[in-house]
C-alpha cells in the first residue's frame, strides 16, 4: 500500500501466503472446469501476475478519486477503476493472443486476472492485523475475503469474459462492444456488493446474505461455463471488423 510503514519480513511472507493461497485454490477449481482443453500454463501464470501487478496501479487512482469525491460516486468510481484495470491488464497480456482460440478462453483468462488481483489485494488487507499480532482478526479477514471479495472479483471479471465469449465468433467489433457492456455489468455488480457491505456494516446476518448472493452467482457462473463450452465453432469464422 503506498505510503504504508515498513513491515517485518515474516509479516510480509504470511500476508503474501494468506492472499495467494485462497486465490490459487479457486484458480485450481476453475482450471479443472477447463481440463478438456487446458490453456498454456505460462499464459495462466503471466495473466495471474498481471492481475496482481494491477493493484499498485489501482491504488493511486482510487486515492485520487477519494480526494475529489465521496459516498456513492466514490464507490462507483472505485468499482469502475478496478474492473476496467483488470480488463485492460487481460486485454494487453492475453486477450489478443492467438492462444485465445475458443469462447471459454475469455472466461478462463478473466477469472485468472481477477484471482491475481484478489491475491494482491487480500495480502494488503492482511498486513495490518498481522503486523499487530492480531491472529484471530487475520484469520477472520482471510476467511471473509475468501468467501466474499475474492469471489466477487471472480464473478465480476467472469461477467466480462462471458460477454466476450458469447460474441467470440462474431468479429472483433462485436467482441469490443460486448466487452464494454461486460465492464458496465461488472462495475454495477462490484458497486452493489460494496454498497451492501457498507450499509450492513456490523450486521453479520445481513453480510452473510450478501455472501450467499455471491455464491449463487458462482453457481450460475458454473452453469454458464458449461453452456459456453458447448458453443459450436462455425464453419467460417468472421473476418475481423
Amino acid at each position: 500500500m503506498l505510503g504504508a510503514p515498513m513491515f517485518a519480513p515474516s509479516v510480509l511472507l504470511f500476508a503474501v501466503l494468506g492472499g495467494l493461497l485462497p486465490s490459487l485454490v479457486w484458480l485450481a477449481f476453475w482450471l479443472r472446469e477447463d481440463k478438456s482443453c487446458p490453456e498454456p500454463r505460462f499464459l495462466i501464470l503471466l495473466t495471474f501476475l498481471a492481475g496482481a501487478l494491477a493493484v499498485p496501479l489501482v491504488i493511486p487512482l482510487e486515492r485520487a478519486v477519494a480526494t475529489v469525491s465521496s459516498g456513492t460516486l466514490m464507490v462507483v468510481l472505485w468499482s469502475m477503476i478496478e474492473e476496467s484495470m483488470k480488463f485492460l491488464a487481460a486485454y494487453f497480456i492475453v486477450l489478443r493472443r492467438k492462444e485465445m482460440n475458443e469462447p471459454i478462453d475469455a472466461v478462463i483468462y478473466m477469472i485468472t486476472i481477477a484471482l491475481g488481483f484478489a491475491a494482491a489485494e487480500n495480502a494488503l488487507y492482511l498486513l495490518q492485523p498481522l503486523s499487530s499480532d492480531q491472529l484471530t482478526l487475520s484469520l477472520v479477514t482471510g476467511n471473509m475475503r475468501f468467501i466474499g471479495a475474492t469471489l466477487l472479483h471472480t464473478l465480476a471479471s467472469a461477467t466480462i469474459g462471458l460477454c466476450i465469449a458469447l460474441t467470440f465468433y462474431k468479429g472483433h467489433k462485436a467482441r469490443d462492444i460486448a466487452a464494454s457492456i461486460g465492464i458496465v455489468l461488472a462495475t454495477s455488480l462490484h458497486a452493489l456488493f460494496n454498497f451492501s457491505i457498507i450499509s450492513l456494516s456490523g450486521k453479520s446476518e445481513g453480510i452473510m446474505t450478501v455472501f450467499l448472493g455471491i455464491w449463487i452467482g458462482v453457481v450460475a457462473l458454473i452453469l454458464l461455463f458449461e453452456r459456453i463450452k458447448a458453443i459450436p465453432r462455425p464453419l467460417q469464422v468472421p473476418i475481423s471488423n
